[in-house]
């Protein structure tokens, strides 16, 4: 993968149906459990992205909200927050179809070399059964803490 056709742009007002559509694929397992009607399940899809959203603006006002594009097509979200002491990544998706290219691989060793310059760790909150762990245990993240079903893990940065 060429890593200057993956790039990185602010969300604007026009994305709102795309970032619903990446929110979307990451509870279609969960959705298709339920015997709800495809109405049901869009209107508990689009209350609980909005949640989200509220949650992580209230949280994280000073956050930088990305799409995540490869080679100029909308693949995905980066939300992140930089502050003095971390670098804490609030979500990272990609589009199923764009998954296993590299893309997940890509830009979070660009956020690990951020934080080695900075001399900052690199954090994120990821559920216990989600699979993504995988790729955070291959590039040395660790698990700090368990809250729940949600486990905060860390990258340090090399002293």
């Amino acid at each position: 993968m060429n890593p200057e056709e993956v790039t990185l742009r602010p969300v604007q007002p026009g994305d709102e149906a795309f970032l619903l559509q990446v929110y979307a694929c990451t509870r279609a397992a969960e959705m298709a459990m339920v015997p709800w009607s495809a109405e049901q399940k869009a209107a508990f899809v689009r209350m609980q992205f909005e949640a989200q959203l509220h949650h992580y603006r209230a949280q994280y006002p000073q956050a930088e909200h990305s799409i995540i594009q490869h080679q100029g097509r909308d693949v995905g979200r980066l939300y992140l927050e930089r502050a003095p002491q971390h670098i804490h990544i609030l979500d990272v998706t990609v589009l199923p179809e764009h998954r296993g290219a590299g893309l997940g691989t890509l830009l979070l060793r660009r956020l690990m070399e951020e934080g080695a310059r900075a001399r900052l760790p690199l954090s994120i909150y990821v559920e216990s059964f989600n699979p993504s762990q995988r790729l955070f245990a291959r590039l040395g993240f660790r698990k700090q803490k368990e809250e729940g079903i949600h486990w905060l893990l860390q990258w340090m940065p090399a002293e």
